[in-house]
């Protein structure tokens, strides 16, 4: 880990991430973004209704939620706000090999793509993040789609999109083959090598010039936000905050910043803050143990406002 930690000394540290512009008054819900989240299993119905509610109290003007077939509708009443569209998927829930097509073509219509909450692990869920990479539209990659991710071979030389990715430390270990005690030894250290890795610093600098911005998220106890050059160091959120579904809805607040036009490093930066603001201020209304996501969720109106 020493070399990683050299690197730490020549990036640019960000005190406070870019604001998002204040919206026209003639705005209308097609100039807001499109979000497509690409999301859930069988098992997993909660996901990507979490991750899609978050995408639309982050301002997204139309959210959209690809699903599998058997728990569309199920999805669909967790999310009014949001519309549905069935993906091919097998009795037990799990998407078939037939679903990245279906996404692909759910992808022309779309901004930006949130894909892997409650996705599941496999051949056809590993042929979907495949798929996205391969297109030019920013993507979040989250929870499940970073664990097919980690499966795929040289994955950042089939990049062709603007990538965020959001692991938690045990994610992490799975991308870099790494402990998550190396990690949490020096976390800032880890996620600006493993982010200049994976962009191949050692090219050339046209080469450098025309790759898409690639940004990682290390969640934890001060989230760590990089794209290799720039480091932001988040200061909101809370213990309480550690429980399942709160990176859900991380996910869907990024995407929608992306969706109105941030850069994916400031969306990723601002995204964090956000979402540590409503924490706190979920943890204000019902203190860090009883704390769930739904309750980060709710209060996300008050961490937008309070980054004001």
């Amino acid at each position: 880990m020493k070399g990683d930690a050299i690197m730490t000394s020549n990036v640019q540290r960000i005190e406070r991430p870019a604001a998002l512009p204040p919206r026209h008054r003639d705005a209308h819900k097609g100039a807001m973004g499109r979000v497509l989240v690409v999301a859930g299993s069988g098992g997993m119905i909660g996901a990507p209704a979490l991750a899609a509610m978050a995408a639309l109290r982050g301002g997204a003007g139309l959210v959209t939620m690809a699903l599998p077939e058997c728990i569309q509708l199920t999805g669909a009443a967790l999310c009014p706000c949001a519309t549905s569209a069935a993906l091919p998927c097998g009795p037990d829930g799990v998407l078939t090999v037939e679903a990245a097509a279906e996404v692909m073509s759910l992808a022309d219509a779309s901004d930006v793509l949130a894909v892997g909450p409650g996705m599941g692990v496999g051949l056809a869920a590993r042929m979907v993040v495949q798929a996205v990479l391969s297109q030019n539209k920013p993507v979040v990659l989250d929870a499940d789609g970073l664990n097919n991710l980690a499966a795929i071979e040289d994955w950042p030389g089939q990049r062709k999109c603007p990538l965020i990715l959001t692991p938690h430390p045990g994610e992490m270990a799975r991308l870099i083959s790494r402990t998550v005690g190396d990690i949490q030894a020096d976390r800032e250290a880890a996620a600006i090598a493993a982010t200049r890795r994976w962009l191949d610093r050692l090219g050339s600098q046209t080469q450098m010039q025309k790759t898409p911005p690639l940004v990682l998220v290390l969640k934890g106890a001060g989230t760590v936000v990089t794209d290799g050059r720039r480091l932001y160091l988040n200061d909101t959120g809370n213990p309480g905050m550690a429980s399942g579904g709160t990176g859900d809805v991380l996910t869907g607040v990024i995407a929608a910043l992306m969706a109105q036009g941030l850069k994916p490093f400031d969306a990723a930066a601002l995204g964090a803050r956000v979402h540590g603001a409503a924490g706190d201020a979920a943890a204000e209304r019902v203190g860090e143990v009883s704390l769930i996501a739904t309750d980060v969720l709710e209060d996300l109106p008050k961490g937008f406002r309070r980054q004001r």
